[in-house]
């Protein structure tokens, strides 16, 4: 009989943790664990099928994000919306996805970036159907998906994930403001507007585009804050 191999036993139990990780930080953005919920270590190994090892491993990735409280003796808490974390934040996001897409546009080239190109349309035609069919979260995945490929055009591996690292916080206040104001139609727009700039090199115009798309965030929390209170800290 073949011995364990307790090397390839950590690696799974850390994919599986992972892996939880990434579902319930999903479930955090898009709302369906909504700010200020409990969350106990039980029902989620329940809910999930799971042993309860991953589960804490996955609140311990969580806690260091600052998307869930550890309370001791109590569960784990959903964190509120900080509106000070979002707008650093928001102030990060511009910086470095405006110069990471003024660099997708200084590189791009038509036949070396045509792989890049075919499934930045059909990101697009999956954005569209999502949003006619008012499936929010494939929306908000194929927005996101929208935005790492032109990134990924530039090569730098760091900013990607650093930029993923960092977007959860502000992403709950882009989901938050997606369902209250379903405005698809105008983001589908903006996106084929950024991607005939960067395919046009126009370095300048891209920038422009992509402030005007990213930059609503002040306006936005403070509408989205007025109309869902509980869900905000300072």
């Amino acid at each position: 009989m073949e011995k364990p191999n307790p090397t390839r036993l950590v690696t799974r139990r850390q994919s599986l943790g992972d892996h939880i990780y990434e579902r319930l930080r999903e479930q955090i953005v898009n709302l369906e664990l909504v700010p200020g919920q409990m969350l106990y270590e039980n029902e989620l190994s329940e809910r999930l099928g799971v042993s309860r090892t991953p589960v804490r491993e996955a609140i311990r990735l969580l806690a260091n994000e600052q998307l869930v409280d550890v309370l001791p003796q109590r569960g784990t808490r959903v964190t509120l919306i900080s509106v000070r974390k979002v707008m650093e934040v928001q102030f990060i996001r511009e910086q470095l996805e405006t110069g990471a897409f003024r660099e997708a546009a200084k590189l791009w080239d038509p036949d070396r970036h045509q792989p890049v190109r075919e499934r930045l349309e059909a990101c697009l035609e999956a954005q569209e159907k999502a949003a006619r069919e008012s499936d929010l979260p494939a929306f908000f995945r194929h927005d996101e998906q929208f935005h790492r490929l032109i990134m990924g055009v530039t090569g730098n591996e760091t900013l990607l994930l650093l930029i993923n690292q960092m977007r959860a916080h502000l992403n709950r206040v882009r989901f938050l403001s997606l369902l209250d104001d379903r405005d698809g139609t105008r983001i589908l727009k903006e996106h084929e507007a950024l991607l005939a700039a960067v395919e046009s090199g126009d370095e300048q115009r891209t920038a422009k585009l992509l402030m005007a798309h990213i930059g609503k965030m002040g306006d936005v929390l403070r509408r989205l804050e007025n109309r869902h209170s509980h869900y905000f800290c300072p």
